[in-house]
């Protein structure tokens, strides 16, 4: 089991460290050739202004920080769905309340067997832990030598061990999503800043001002914040909606955990 867990933690490491190059060059390519296309600007120029109503030449003129902007959010969106995946593996086949319900009643009748047969069943994080603390619970209903707070303290370290081995797996690549909550607004801000400075720059160039182009170079420089915003946007949404499903996957492996430690005392004193 030990083995399985750290393949697939290796594998999700890989995972990260190869998607984040990858869509950062493919956010670049996007840039250059659907963004920058010719098609998108007056005189087939992509130093020109953008044609009218041409939001896909609008988008590159916000400079070099759109690619990065882009890659960000497709990051986003990408841990994202691995996250989705993850979580909805984790939570197993049925419904974790059911679940939880079922081991209680199973217990109370002291058919540890069966309650972990419904934890090969159910499947996922809450199970697994769920299964660790049966089957040690089993083990020591048949060892009548050790005492009784030894044997709970033995069935509470190998739940807290094998919570420990899914706990990461569960929040693995969340920091990556928290960070580029943080850092897209800045990014954005910083985009937009930059714009306006050579928008203001070229028109202090120019001698007469030109009311288009100073539109058009605050239009262009106010796109990295629109992106930079909304990128934050996603990823706060995300990060929430995940911590919270993490969360109730946690409660659920406390409350299945006192289930089987004060099932197990009660019928120590029996």
């Amino acid at each position: 089991m030990k083995t399985s867990t750290s393949l697939s933690d290796n594998l999700k490491s890989v995972f990260a460290a190869v998607v984040i190059p990858i869509e950062l060059l493919l956010a670049i390519v996007i840039y250059l050739f659907v963004l920058g296309n010719p098609d998108n600007f007056q005189g087939n120029d992509p130093a020109n202004h953008p044609l009218p109503g041409n939001y896909l030449g609008i988008v590159y003129k916000g400079g070099f920080i759109v690619p990065i902007l882009i890659s960000l959010l497709m990051m986003v969106l990408t841990f994202g769905i691995e996250r989705i995946l993850t979580i909805s593996k984790a939570k197993g086949k049925g419904n974790i309340k059911n679940f939880i319900q079922k081991i209680r009643t199973l217990l109370s009748t002291n058919n540890v067997s069966q309650a972990i047969t419904e934890c090969d069943q159910q499947k996922g994080s809450v199970a697994n832990v769920v299964k660790a603390g049966l089957t040690k619970y089993g083990e020591l209903s048949k060892h009548n030598g050790i005492e009784s707070d030894k044997k709970v303290l033995l069935i509470q370290k190998d739940i807290e061990e094998t919570t420990q081995l899914e706990m990461p797996m569960l929040e693995k690549n969340l920091v990556i999503i928290a960070t580029i909550a943080s850092i897209a607004t800045l990014l954005g801000l910083l985009g937009t800043v930059l714009g306006m400075i050579k928008a203001f720059a070229a028109l202090a160039t120019a001698g007469a001002p030109d009311a288009v182009a100073l539109a058009n170079g605050i239009s262009e420089a106010l796109i990295n914040t629109a992106l930079g915003i909304g990128t934050s946007a996603i990823a706060i949404i995300l990060y929430n909606y995940f911590t919270s499903k993490i969360d109730a996957l946690t409660y659920g492996i406390d409350e299945a955990s006192y289930s089987i430690i004060q099932n197990f005392t009660a019928h120590s004193k029996n």
